[in-house]
């Protein structure tokens, strides 16, 4: 089984905590980590300068689907990042932790 990493911003760490635990609870990922950055991107024809949490989820290929989906329906963003990054390469102890965790 394949790993997958999926990312997402949020706008507080309220709204990311909340989603993380619930797909964390219901073994959509395997873990979520967070943690807060500052971004510089344009909205509506002007540039914004603003703090966010990243949510780095990781999980299985089984699940990614559903996954992006929950992150989807959960968003408080209008147009949510839901960026899947290809895992190449990943330690078997890991990997046999992340499916455990996923199944």
């Amino acid at each position: 089984m394949k790993p997958v990493v999926i990312i997402s911003t949020y706008p507080d760490k309220k709204s990311v905590t909340k989603v993380a635990h619930t797909i964390v609870k219901d073994k959509t990922a395997a873990c979520v980590n967070i943690s807060k950055i500052s971004s510089i991107y344009s909205w509506k024809n002007k540039i914004e300068n603003s703090s966010e949490y990243i949510a780095i989820f990781k999980t299985t290929a089984k699940n990614k689907k559903l996954l992006k989906q929950k992150i989807k329906e959960t968003h408080p963003y209008d147009v949510p990042e839901i960026a899947e990054v290809t895992v190449t390469s990943i330690n078997k102890p890991y990997l046999d932790w992340l499916i455990e965790s996923t199944n």
